[in-house]
């Protein structure tokens, strides 16, 4: 045993004593350091060391389940996303579910779960014959919660019940949590307050990097719960990188605050190793006046050789994807989900009335056969200039028609029309072979149009068995001549022209290809307004935006990419009117705004560490003072002005 032990890395064989002295472990490691080699190596042991146990290990992603799942096959190890663990093991507890729900729903303080109940009863789901179950929507009434509703139900449940924490321990020796920086707050209260609550023994593990804590509902760190004592959690470092060059990891090393100084690895079998060593890598900070993107592009083709045309390579960071949407075409589309201002003064309305509330200020009375232009002129709201809001929207012709759609409807109708670029650009691949994650946020209109384009696309690429299967025609082939039908109906299809959105779902309905069906009559019924909006884009302009979330483009949000790799990364530090990162905050590091630069510093970092061999960064118009810092990060000489 102490042979096998020794084979292993030395940050396993300390977490490994760590599970001799029954102590909690945390496994930080920076980008590229092996985190997930790691874990593995953890598992195989465990379950080596122990063949009866149950080991549990949670991670953030579905690619992550099936990756860790490839690399450890046993009958004993259970690999979930952190909701679908969390469901499996209290969605028995109909009961307790019940209680803690309704309990919830009465708590004031919290706001996730309101049934609108003034006082909702402890016998209010007792006709609910299906009991509390987990969808990818939300109807409380009938006893039904979503994603985020789960975090905040177990955890109460867990607080609730105390027992659950034994019974939990019972059933799983070992939890080890993956990306731990990227999970809920609450879900770390879970395992490291309730669980530890109960006498029995387990043993839980956190793997990942605080420097990587890029999503705002993640706990970032855990420094709270880190020491010595056993109930804390002993922190292993592990310092090595095997992803990038000695440039790119020096960089990295600037941009680090928690200690931890990468070396790249000399595992010959690390790809920055070349004949037995490090590689340089190459780094470039450019900068230019004109912010013309094309030509900076132009010169990392020409003067550096990359290839922008190679999509597995080569990949294009941009903060937004409102930034990205320009320039790959569905700017059109994007604009009505993100940014529509009839709706952005719904939102007004709908705030003030939550700021009157909890600010004891006076309510202003909406009847309930008030409509919605009555109500925007009882709430007279005013922009900074003190001009009324709705003055100003409708300035412009197109607002105007927007804005009349909907002034004649009941308020109580309006207000529940919600327009989210979640429901658009959700589930983007990073390449054409990645697999889609389930429980996608795109809406059904969306998800129609996917399946319109995905024939398309299945013909065009030739793959005929493929499009026969998925397409709404399959059943109507009994003969030669309804092939040729279908041929001249498809390739009709294809040929979109300027249609618009909704041109091609009736002609795809009426050819076969793809049937209107209860889903997209059901969502023209119950988002008119939205409906009305995307309809008249061309479909083309859809197109675009298939190509883009199905990884045929080089672009990516720098959020996307976070835990992807690639050989060349082009990084835009545009902060695309995001006021939650600035930039220029960490070029001149400015500390008074410090949860903005920390947030900036971070998102930098994971953009910098995808690179295997190169990257540049490009910088619009930057000052004297943000030029100096390039030269001391970057090197004089790999500041390049254009």
């Amino acid at each position: 045993m102490v042979e096998t032990r020794l084979e292993l890395e030395p940050e396993v064989q300390e977490i490994l004593k760590c599970i001799d002295n029954n102590q909690n472990f945390l496994l930080s490691g920076g980008a590229g350091s092996g985190k997930t080699y790691s874990l593995v190596q953890v598992i195989r042991q465990v379950i080596k060391e122990n063949p009866t146990a149950q080991v549990a290990c949670m991670t953030y992603t579905n690619a992550a389940v099936k990756e860790i799942e490839e690399r450890v096959d046993h009958k004993n190890l259970s690999v979930s996303t952190i909701h679908d663990f969390l469901w499996d093991n209290i969605k028995h507890f109909q009961k307790e579910l019940k209680s803690t729900l309704i309990a919830l729903s009465n708590n004031v303080d919290v706001k996730r779960i309101n049934i609108e109940d003034d006082n909702v009863p402890d016998n209010f789901y007792d006709e609910c014959k299906d009991g509390i179950q987990y969808k990818e929507f939300l109807r409380l009434k009938d006893g039904i919660i979503s994603h985020d509703e789960l975090l905040i139900l177990t955890n109460g449940m867990f607080e609730k019940y105390p027992s659950l924490s034994g019974i939990l321990k019972d059933k799983f020796k070992f939890i080890f949590i993956d990306e731990y920086q990227d999970t809920n707050k609450l879900v770390i209260e879970i395992f490291l307050e309730h669980l530890i609550k109960s006498t029995k023994s387990n043993i839980i593990g956190l793997f990942g990097d605080s420097m990587q804590a890029i999503y705002d509902d993640g706990i970032g760190n855990v420094d709270v719960y880190k020491g010595d004592a056993v109930d804390n959690l002993k922190e292993i470092k592990k310092n090595q990188n095997r992803r990038n060059p000695q440039l790119i990891i020096d960089l990295a090393n600037l941009l680090r605050t928690d200690g931890i100084i990468q070396k790249a690895s000399l595992d010959v079998l690390a790809p920055n190793m070349v004949d037995e060593k490090i590689k340089d890598g190459e780094i470039k900070f450019i900068y230019s006046s004109d912010g013309n993107i094309d030509h900076v592009k132009d010169f990392l083709s020409k003067e550096l050789y990359w290839d922008f045309t190679n999509l597995k390579e080569t990949k294009e960071l941009n903060l937004t994807h409102n930034l990205i949407a320009d320039k790959a075409g569905f700017i059109g589309l994007m604009d009505i989900y993100d940014k529509d201002p009839v709706i952005s003064l719904k939102k007004d309305i709908l705030n003030k009335i939550k700021y009157n509330k909890k600010n004891n200020k006076p309510e202003i009375e909406i009847e309930e056969e008030d409509t919605f232009d009555i109500v925007v002129d009882k709430f007279a709201l005013k922009n900074r200039q003190r001009l009324l809001k709705k003055d100003v929207l409708l300035q412009e012709p197109a607002n105007l028609l927007l804005y009349n759609q909907l002034k004649d409807k009941p308020f109580s109708i309006v207000r529940k029309i919600y327009l989210t670029k979640d429901s658009l650009i959700d589930n983007k691949k990073q390449d054409t072979e990645e697999e889609n994650r389930k429980g996608s946020k795109r809406d059904k209109l969306i998800k129609h149009l996917f399946k319109i384009q995905s024939n398309i696309s299945l013909y065009s690429d030739k793959k005929y068995n493929d499009f026969l299967r998925i397409t709404d025609f399959r059943n109507q082939i009994r003969r030669i001549e309804d092939k040729r039908i279908l041929k001249g109906n498809i390739e009709e299809l294809m040929n979109v022209g300027m249609k618009t959105i909704e041109e091609v779902i009736n002609d795809a309905n009426d050819k076969g290809i793809c049937l209107i069906d209860d889903h997209i009559t059901d969502f023209k019924n119950r988002n008119e307004y939205l409906y009305n909006r995307v309809k008249d884009i061309p479909f083309k302009e859809f197109q675009n935006l298939y190509q883009y979330l199905e990884g045929y483009t080089p672009f990516s949000t720098q959020h996307k990419t976070k835990g992807a790799e690639f050989n060349n990364v082009f990084v835009i530090l545009d902060n695309g009117k995001w006021n939650d990162y600035n930039f220029e905050y960490l070029f001149t590091n400015r500390v008074d705004k410090e949860s903005v630069l920390k947030r900036t510093q971070k998102i930098f970092y994971v953009c910098c560490t995808r690179a295997k061999e190169k990257l540049a960064v490009y910088y619009h118009n930057p000052s004297t003072e943000i030029i100096d810092q390039a030269k001391e990060w970057f090197g004089v000489d790999n500041v390049i002005p254009l």
